[in-house]
């Protein structure tokens, strides 16, 4: 099959050149100096199509690919210069010509010539013509997005451009649910988006703008078309159809409101088809647009989550899901100086997983193997409401409020089979695990400019969490011996409450002072203060209901925890040349206290910690970036509470309240080229991150039951972290790339008192083209390969994939997916091959509001998919049980 998409694309390629000349020169300026970033576009004077575009490049040359035996009108604009057009007529034959551009001009006529260019550059945004890149099969932003020059959309619905993650989503300049790209990605109608816009250097705080060093923020605001602004537009689907024992549904509607004074998106979707607007692992990275406020700082203090290891999907699949969501977003101005957001979202998910698994311990060789099956409920609720205020230019005064509320509970039955020297023996073990955690996030931010020398920025956050999870394992053998523990029952009924409460309040003041247009110095007086109560207790249930308290000092924690850290940063922001520098410093004094079993243990200490920052400016569109920090890690109250914590049935943990700070020296560099000439975007980047006196884990194995506890080291933790893409777009129609990333890392560990190192080595290398093509079907296809190396075991994942589209007859749109996975270990203990394949078929007449689909998931009705996981002390590979196949005939009214 590969070889046959190869060879179609192969064929395109030769038409194409075949049928083609070139159009190519310089584009200068009256003194004949080359203008870089100009735009060229080619309009064939008998059909009034675009035939060709480009951009010059830094000696402003361009290069249009034409039809022979045709007239064309060449329009050539560029910046402040009045813009020109140029008459040509084609033959077999390739044309040289060099454009000299006129003076300064009119601005609007480069506006209109910008409007009708694929692709266009202004100052750091990045401008695509969504049109130009629509086939007709597009029916949702991340369709689109995938077709852009330089732009990716992963599984999770993350947006990149040129390797850097967009952090902030907006369409018609208002945030989308506070910028999160997964919903907008799998919800914007395509046939509602005019331009796209890339926001580079992004920084939503006009005032320091430039004074902070911006290169990895990215935005990325959506364009609506005329038709789509003050009017509502959306859609409302519904479907019906079978799988393989029963019915399944869809009911997806979605409205859209914009205008300059308010915005209004309401989202719902309710499904068993597997489609997940909302997992629980995008619940809980899900920041609200909140961001970290103390990147600078030099302090790394994460508060941690006490999620009991909620079973998570692997591709968003599993044996079973429904799903009931529903979202709001608002934005309302009731003066131009003040604007008022917010967002509601709800998620209710019933979920049956299914999962064989083998894991081995890494010094002894043990084993256990499982069969799991696991019911899930997920509740979650994301509340937020927004408020900014600039009476003028020089002030600006924000607040948010971020609520989130979660009810999750999961039952698991599961056949254990442990395998200790040799010997083996099988037993049934029932767990449940209830959690609701809440949090509310608070950010207060007032920024003044005092003058344009001197600015000033408060900014402050408060977090409110409070958590209680609850863990039950009913298990046939007694996996620890605690004291006051009855022996001799049927079953050992294990319970354990815990509940940890945390306030945290991070607050700063920046001061910064212009010392010339090009350099500024920062001065920051900061303050982090946590304080967190942690209480657990482990009970057993007898076989006669009673319960028996294991009231021992050693099976339970009453905690509290106070750290605090007090800073004063110094840095300094320099451009030379082509240079970029910030050299930074921050003093730190630390105090630390926590309570436990009637005592108090205490922390001070006072630390200098540098940073610098160096960006090398080769060309406008290609740069070279070096960044080191030096941070003192430090640990919640999780880590310092000395009594038992179940972390699962066979696993059980003791924390060590003496724990002290690891310091992590960090080192960032980063290249990236982005030529507009040929649509060629690389990138790469590297860390390496070692982290000095690390908190260690010494843990003891009998049989597979594991009892750990950290520590503090005098050992040193590595990591080298490295990623580089190619891509390129020519001859119009196609685009390609080459990825390759590794992720390196050594601990050093404490296993059954012996020292202990291990490694791993993750490699993922993926190569894939694609074509797009007004008229002709439209093919995507590649190569990935995944290598998971640790210590003693090496794993392979083989994966050519292809995607089909073809929209024809002027109503009809194909598409289809088809994912192909070889599975296996070095030594062949473990080979499996599955593959996946969906088809839908969708028919709308043109202007229709109407539309019929037809799909189809997973046709070929795979029944499994493998992964593989790697803790410090074991290696786990499972076999998980996926959606089957099932068609669902679907109905959409377009608003």
């Amino acid at each position: 099959m590969n070889k046959l998409l190869c060879f179609f694309a192969f064929l395109y390629t030769c038409i194409s050149f075949s049928q083609s000349v070139r159009f190519e020169g310089f584009i200068q300026d009256e003194q004949k100096n080359p203008l870089e970033m100009a735009n060229i576009m080619a309009v064939n004077s008998a059909t009034k199509a675009m035939d060709s575009y480009g951009i010059t490049n830094d000696k402003g040359k361009f290069q249009l690919t034409l039809k022979p035996n045709s007239s064309y009108v060449i329009k050539v604009s560029y910046l402040g210069m009045k813009s020109k057009e140029i008459n040509i007529s084609t033959q077999a034959t390739n044309i040289v010509q060099n454009i000299v551009m006129d003076g300064s001009g009119i601005e609007l006529e480069e506006v209109e010539i910008v409007r009708e260019m694929p692709v266009s550059i202004k100052g750091d945004t990045i401008v695509y013509n969504a049109d130009s890149f629509k086939s007709g099969t597009e029916k949702k932003l991340e369709d689109v997005l995938k077709k852009l020059p330089g732009v990716e959309v992963n599984a999770d619905g993350e947006i990149e451009v040129e390797g850097k993650k967009v952090s902030k989503l907006m369409v018609e300049g208002k945030d989308f649910f506070d910028g999160d790209t997964k919903l907008g990605v799998k919800n914007i109608p395509a046939d509602a988006i005019d331009k796209v816009q890339v926001l580079r250097n992004y920084n939503e705080v006009g005032a320091l703008k430039g004074l902070e060093n911006d290169q990895d923020n990215v935005a990325m605001n959506i364009k609506l078309k005329e038709g789509k602004k003050n009017f509502w537009f959306g859609d409302v689907t519904a479907g019906t159809g079978v799988g393989e024992l029963d019915s399944r549904y869809i009911i997806n509607p979605k409205l859209f409101y914009y205008s300059p004074k308010y915005s209004i998106n309401l989202i719902t979707n309710f499904n068993n088809i597997g489609e997940l607007p909302l997992t629980a692992q995008d619940y809980f990275k899900f920041t609200g647009g909140f961001k970290n406020m103390m990147k600078k700082g030099g302090s790394n203090f994460n508060v941690s989550s006490n999620d009991l290891g909620i079973s998570i999907l692997r591709n968003n699949r599993a044996k079973e899901i429904e799903t009931k969501f529903g979202a709001t977003n608002f934005s309302y101005s009731p003066t131009k100086e003040w604007n008022i957001s917010g967002f509601g979202i709800l998620s209710s998910s019933k979920t049956d997983l299914e999962t064989k698994s083998q894991t081995t311990i890494l010094d002894s060789g043990d084993q256990q193997k499982r069969e799991e099956e696991t019911h899930q409920k997920n509740n979650l609720g994301l509340f937020k409401l927004s408020s900014s205020y600039k009476p003028n230019a020089k002030l600006q005064f924000d607040y948010d409020i971020l609520t989130k509320l979660s009810k999750q509970d999961e039952d698991t039955d599961l056949l254990r089979e442990s395998v200790v020297n040799d010997i083996s023996a099988s037993e049934t073990i029932f767990t449940t695990k209830k959690q609701d955690p809440t949090s509310i996030n608070q950010n207060l931010s007032l920024y003044y400019t005092q003058s344009d020398k001197n600015i000033f920025a408060f900014e402050m956050q408060h977090l409110y969490q409070d958590e209680n999870p609850f863990y039950n394992a009913n298990l046939q053998s007694q996996p620890f011996d605690f004291s006051g523990y009855v022996s001799g029952q049927n079953r050992n009924d294990l319970n354990q409450n815990r509940f940890v409460k945390t306030n945290k309040v991070d607050a700063k003041l920046d001061y910064y002072y212009m010392v010339t247009p090009k350099s500024n110095i920062n001065i920051t007086l900061g303050n982090t203060y946590s304080y967190q109560n942690f209480d657990s207790h482990i009970f057993q249930v007898l076989d006669n209901g009673n319960q028996n308290d294991l009231n021992s000092e050693e099976n339970s924690n009453q905690v509290n925890y106070n750290f605090d850290d007090v800073f004063l940063g110094f840095h300094y922001k320099i451009l030379t040349g082509k240079f970029t520098l910030t050299p930074g410093i921050s003093l730190h004094s630390y105090q630390m206290k926590n309570t436990q079993s009637g005592t108090d243990y205490s922390q001070n200490f006072v630390k200098v910690l540098p940073d610098f920052f160096a960006l090398y400016q080769i060309k406008k569109s290609e740069t070279l970036t070096y960044n080191f920090s030096l941070t003192n890690d430090f640990t919640d109250i999780n880590q310092l509470a000395s009594g038992y914590v179940l972390s699962d049935y066979s696993s059980l943990f003791r924390g060590d309240r003496t724990l002290e700070n690891a310091t992590s020296q960090v080192h960032t560099l980063r290249y990236f080229k982005y030529n507009m000439f040929n649509f060629e975007n690389i990138f790469a980047n590297a860390t390496y991150t070692k982290k000095v006196d690390a908190i260690k884990t010494e843990a003891d194995f009998t049989g597979i039951n594991q009892s750990s506890s950290p520590y503090n080291s005098n050992l040193a933790d590595e990591t080298f972290l490295g990623m580089g893409n190619y891509g390129r777009s020519f001859l119009k129609n196609y685009k390609a790339s080459v990825n390759a990333s590794f992720n390196w890392s050594k601990f050093n560990n404490i296993q059954n008192e012996e020292l202990s190192t291990t490694e791993s080595f993750v490699q993922s290398y993926t190569v894939k083209a694609s074509t797009n093509y007004k008229n002709l079907p439209n093919i995507e296809f590649g190569y990935n390969l995944l290598v998971n190396k640790y210590s003693g075991s090496t794993f392979y994942t083989d994966k050519p994939f292809a995607r089909l589209d073809y929209y024809f007859l002027n109503s009809f749109s194909f598409v289809s997916e088809y994912e192909f996975y070889h599975y296996y270990k070095s030594d062949k203990t473990v080979d499996n091959e599955y593959d996946f394949l969906s088809a839908s078929l969708i028919y709308q007449k043109k202007d229709s509001k109407w539309e019929y689909k037809i799909s189809a998931t997973n046709l070929l009705n795979t029944r499994y998919l493998n992964d593989d996981s790697f803790s410090q002390f074991s290696t786990r590979v499972s076999q998980y049980t996926v959606q089957p196949r099932y068609i669902i005939f679907s109905m959409k009214y377009n608003l």
